[in-house]
């Protein structure tokens, strides 16, 4: 025995079929209320309109824009930590707060100063 749908369910199913069905073809032909076919509109509209929130801890969006993780390439290419932050202030510039990306290009030019003075590179990792 087939297990009986919910008027939601009905509703869903045939605005997946008909999609530019009215409401009231869908109260003729599935039989549910008006209120239902308003209510799971409501609900498909506002699914469709939020928007992920960004794990600003694991993957923030300023550092993994262009789809490619700043760290992992840091850590692919075997930078250290100075030249490591060259590259993820660069990254990130003008992506994060309002300054244009200035002050992250300052704090890059003062981590690759540090790495020259102290005579830093990345050898090759092959």
């Amino acid at each position: 025995m087939a297990k009986k749908l919910s008027n939601l369910e009905r509703v869903r199913r045939y605005l997946a079929k008909y999609p530019n069905a009215t409401n009231a073809q869908i109260v003729a032909d599935t039989g549910t209320k008006v209120q239902v076919i308003y209510n799971l509109r409501y609900l498909m509209k506002k699914k469709q309109k939020v928007a992920p929130v960004p794990d600003v801890v694991n993957q923030p969006p300023h550092y993994t824009d262009g789809g490619v993780d700043t760290i992992d390439f840091i850590e692919a290419k075997g930078l250290g930590y100075h030249l490591g932050n060259v590259v993820k202030y660069i990254s990130r510039a003008g992506k994060k707060g309002t300054n244009k990306g200035l002050e992250d290009l300052r704090k890059a030019r003062w981590y690759l100063d540090r790495a020259i003075e102290r005579n830093e590179y990345a050898p090759p990792t092959r």
